[in-house]
């Protein structure tokens, strides 16, 4: 499930839409997507509790396991900076 979305283009040409934020609750884990990915958050992360990361996918197996104040902040920066970095043209 995406919230928002933005529009991306890449130098390449290559362009599209993504979601500005989302979740989908899977198997193995409950993955929430940070779309820029995790360089500027590891104060975050390292509040956050048990989970993994890819690129810009975040993994908790249990809700239970996370600092929830620390996923809100975290969830909120990654908005805010997609938001910054491809403006709604509207």
């Amino acid at each position: 499930m995406g919230f928002n979305s933005y529009h991306y283009r890449y130098a390449t040409g290559r362009e599209g839409d993504m979601p500005v934020t989302g979740f989908a609750p899977r198997k193995q884990a409950l993955t929430i997507y940070i779309m820029p990915g995790f360089n500027e958050y590891t104060p975050l992360l390292e509040k956050l509790g048990k989970h993994s990361t890819g690129r810009s996918c975040l993994y908790v197996k249990r809700l239970s396991d996370i600092h929830m104040p620390a996923l809100r902040t975290l969830v909120a920066h990654s908005v805010r900076a997609i938001k910054k970095t491809h403006p709604d043209p509207q």
